[in-house]
């Protein structure tokens, strides 16, 4: 896989998705200038980008439909210090501390179909940056057992509440059911998705998640 990205990047040059510079997917200088999420969220939501923002949206685009799966770990990169520093805050205010990280997770379906999860892909590099000091990373236990219409296509808040209730669920099985409720039972629980537009996706993953016994839940997204 190595050796064929290698070639892939001889035969189609790596560009700076927004200036060109050439060798990087995203340069510093065009992330350091991608504009902050400033649209109103639910408090326990933090995005840090507008998603308005053309190159933001083309790279969050190529993560999740075209397998730019590199632009992952920058958005992880870009993510990991800010999210230190909401968890500064909350470990001293609200004793939010070893915290699980969850990421937001695909249907059946729709992870056949696309190969990969863009968030566990985010969580996966997150958890390389932190080494377990602050979260660890639990992928297999919240899934989402029900397919739905894609929220992009559904612009009313209401119908999105809608389409989303009932669609995840703690892992179930005759040999982990219990286990996965005890990972969660009384534990901080960190969830990670790309983009938040109302919210509806992480509030359906946070009751389900209330409902299982997680103590506190956040969640962090690129952008907003």
């Amino acid at each position: 896989m190595l050796f064929l990205n290698t070639i892939l990047d001889i035969i189609f040059p790596v560009k700076c998705l927004s200036c060109g510079y050439a060798g990087v997917d995203l340069c510093l200088v065009c992330t350091s200038n991608f504009p902050q999420a400033e649209r109103e969220n639910a408090k326990w939501i933090f995005s840090f980008f507008d998603y308005r923002h053309p190159p933001l949206k083309k790279a969050l685009w190529l993560l999740k439909y075209k397998g730019k799966k590199r632009l992952a770990n920058i958005f992880a990169e870009l993510m990991y210090g800010k999210i230190l520093e909401e968890l500064s805050d909350l470990a001293i205010m609200q004793n939010f501390r070893e915290s699980l990280l969850i990421p937001i997770p695909l249907s059946p379906k729709r992870y056949r179909e696309r190969g990969y999860n863009q968030a566990e892909l985010i969580c996966e590099k997150l958890v390389e940056l932190d080494r377990n000091i602050n979260f660890k990373l639990e992928k297999n236990v919240l899934i989402k057992n029900k397919e739905t219409k894609h929220q992009a296509h559904i612009k009313n808040r209401s119908e999105r509440l809608k389409n989303l209730i009932g669609s995840f669920t703690i892992k179930s099985s005759k040999q982990n059911a219990k286990e996965n409720i005890s990972i969660i039972k009384g534990r901080n629980i960190i969830l990670i998705d790309d983009i938040t537009t109302t919210g509806a996706t992480l509030n359906e993953a946070k009751k389900t998640l209330k409902q299982a016994g997680a103590r506190k839940i956040i969640a962090f997204t690129v952008a907003h």
